[in-house]
């Protein structure tokens, strides 16, 4: 079913006709959604919005966003429409491919900022790096880093691999295609591993939100029946990659907590200062600890 095409073209007119159609659809924040679609096609600001809003929209502008409603009336996640999602202060390609950045992950960001800002060059690894939030990140953020983004998809790779090239870290981040889980590197490669692998559970993937189920990668979520196999490995492997007193972050689902701190202990003489830091709705969000 198409839009409801006003009468008279304005922004008002069209961000009404659009948000009622969303409205209908039972989508997350239509008349949010309906702005993002304006303001991509018309190059325009939100509050360009609000005190323009009787500016006239030709129809080949009515016809270039109407598709873009229309998918998001199905549930597709805005930020796939828009092609794009901000993370930490910069915009990130995204797609089909790659899981859309979530705040939360930007914790982990500052996490490593907070402990390496001082600390001159370092080497890290962004393990399954998706759209390449976290390498990119890391890298923009602290000038002396350079690291490796790590991923098997060849499609989020590439995306990967184009966020890093325009947010000018190329020199310093170099994309591998490879499984994370398997011995990839050679002992005491890195001085800091950060990773938000797959840990949804196959009974938590069938009750997610729709839009994330039927949308987004479900090789970037589930890793299998548990939803801990990745972070059980990637615990291991770390205390081979990192040197000693290298740092590891790794986010985790809010109920894995005791899980992950558990596969520290097994391996006590290989970590040290292992803890879990929280979120800021209060929720388990990553288990960090340093290397002996």
């Amino acid at each position: 079913m198409a839009v409801h095409k006003p009468a008279q073209l304005t922004i008002q007119s069209t961000l009404t006709a659009f948000s009622e159609y969303l409205s209908g659809k039972a989508v997350d924040s239509p008349r949010l959604s309906a702005e993002l679609v304006l303001r991509k096609i018309l190059g325009i600001s939100r509050l360009d919005i609000l005190i323009n809003s009787d500016r006239k929209i030709s129809e080949d502008e009515f016809a270039q966003m109407e598709p873009l409603i229309l998918r998001r009336g199905t549930g597709e996640p805005a930020a796939y429409i828009m092609g794009e999602r901000e993370f930490y202060g910069r915009p990130f390609n995204v797609n089909s491919h790659t899981l859309i950045p979530r705040p939360e992950t930007e914790h982990l960001i500052e996490a490593v900022i907070e402990r390496y800002a001082d600390k001159g060059s370092f080497s890290f690894a962004d393990l399954g790096t998706g759209s390449g939030c976290i390498a990119t990140t890391i890298a923009a953020e602290l000038p002396k880093a350079h690291g490796v983004a790590v991923d098997l998809s060849e499609g989020a790779l590439a995306t990967a691999k184009e966020n890093i090239r325009i947010n000018g870290v190329a020199d310093r981040v170099k994309c591998i295609r490879a499984d994370f889980t398997t011995s990839l590197f050679k002992n005491n490669t890195f001085d800091v591993i950060a990773t938000n692998p797959p840990y949804v559970s196959q009974s938590e993937y069938i009750m997610l939100d729709p839009e994330v189920q039927q949308f987004e990668p479900a090789s970037a979520l589930v890793p299998g029946d548990s939803g801990l196999e990745h972070g059980i490995r990637l615990i291991a492997l770390a205390a081979q990659w990192l040197r000693p007193s290298g740092f590891f972050i790794m986010e985790m689902g809010f109920w894995q907590g005791a899980e992950f701190m558990s596969e520290f202990a097994k391996n006590a003489t290989q970590w040290r200062d292992t803890a879990i830091i929280k979120d800021l709705s209060g929720h388990d969000r990553f288990v960090c600890g340093y290397k002996v």
